[in-house]
């Protein structure tokens, strides 16, 4: 049964531990949460594919392997930032909401998975198939030194994965991709009083910016997910204010939705940029590909019937990027849920309301028997 006090002091004291991310240490928060693994029964295991960078595992093992589901928060927050009303590693508990960084993404969520499997145990549930828990380093920077090692190289590999983050209870089954890339363009020095005997690059980039902006990128409407946006994220350009500039770059975040081609979106901007006449160097720094899942998929149907009369779950899609497209590489089926507070990510005096974090126990706990309700012998998917 799920213990609310125990719940609520457990989310004060992750709070209370500084995983900020960057500079990027979660050897703390992890050393912490692997003390709470081994108090539920559980054995966790320390995994660290970059030093100072720890990710913690363990599995509630069924008495069958039916089936494996992943259970994965992340540990790092984004820096707490100045302007704090109430500190930011206070775990202050007022009116209902515990305060901190973190609260909402995604210690919240954290607490609720540690909380469930310490119910599970102490309940002595039995379950059909093996759930395995991952708390990983790196989600705010890339998880490049948290998830996605883990899925490389892990001997462990899930039938089906649940990310522990998102809030309101969403189900998130759909994500946009994200392409970033770097534009870079050259000019030709001259003195800023006689513009005209130089080449102004910051000139040229603006020019292309305007091209950029004016393509339309065919996609096809998409139910839960807005059309591919394009966001210039930062300019650079010259040496001095009375130099006519011979260099410029600028970066570019692309989002665009399931059924486009990364490929065929970067030629179609090179052709385009060609157009202008403007030399330049495109390169390319990141690519996500984008992410859907049905609804209904038996992890979103669990999801929605584990909400009924403990919450209003909505089924959504992410415009940002999140890890379930990580999955996509291996795969293995993936849908994101959280139970933080909207509009409070990464923002100042951060918080979660204790109410929904218990709602949100409750629904993990009885998505785990649905689930796994599927799976009982004579049954199977």
């Amino acid at each position: 049964m799920i213990n609310k006090q125990r719940l609520i002091r457990l989310i004060r004291q992750l709070v209370a531990v500084n995983s900020e991310n960057p500079p990027g240490d979660e050897r703390a928060v992890a050393a912490f949460v692997a003390g709470r693994l081994r108090q539920a029964g559980l054995k966790p295991e320390i995994l660290t594919y970059v030093p100072r960078r720890d990710n913690v595992m363990a599995v509630l093992k069924g008495r069958e392997k039916k089936y494996s589901v992943l259970l994965s928060p992340h540990l790092d927050t984004v820096p707490a930032g100045s302007g704090w009303a109430r500190g930011p590693f206070s775990g202050k508990l007022e009116a209902g909401r515990i305060y901190g960084r973190g609260a909402t993404d995604c210690k919240g969520n954290l607490a609720v998975a540690l909380e469930v499997l310490h119910s599970l145990k102490e309940d002595g549930v039995s379950l059909n198939g093996d759930w395995i828990f991952l708390a990983t380093a790196d989600e705010e920077t890339g998880s490049v030194k948290g998830l996605v090692p883990w899925l490389e190289k892990s001997r462990v590999r899930p039938d089906y994965a649940l990310i522990l983050d998102a809030d309101a209870f969403n189900i998130v089954t759909a994500q946009k991709g994200l392409i970033h890339f770097k534009i870079e363009v050259p000019g030709r020095k001259a003195h800023g009083a006689y513009p005209h005997r130089g080449v102004n690059a910051i000139d040229r980039a603006v020019t292309l910016i305007a091209a950029l902006k004016q393509m339309e990128f065919v996609s096809r409407p998409h139910a839960l997910l807005a059309p591919p946006t394009v966001n210039i994220g930062t300019i650079r350009g010259g040496d001095k204010v009375n130099m006519v500039a011979d260099w410029c770059a600028f970066e570019v975040d692309l989002r665009f939705l399931p059924g486009m081609n990364a490929a065929k979106i970067l030629a179609a901007i090179k052709r385009r940029f060609r157009r202008t006449g403007i030399p330049f160097r495109l390169t390319v720094n990141d690519i996500q590909q984008p992410y859907e899942i049905s609804c209904h998929h038996p992890l979103v149907r669990g999801l929605k019937a584990a909400a009924k009369g403990i919450a209003v779950s909505r089924v959504t899609g992410s415009e940002g990027a999140t890890v379930i497209t990580f999955f996509k590489r291996k795969s293995i089926p993936a849908v994101a849920t959280g139970w933080g507070t909207s509009g409070c990510a990464h923002a100042t005096d951060e918080f979660v309301r204790a109410v929904d974090l218990e709602r949100g126990a409750r629904v993990l706990e009885r998505f785990i028997r649905i689930f796994d309700a599927g799976f009982s012998p004579g049954r199977g998917r």
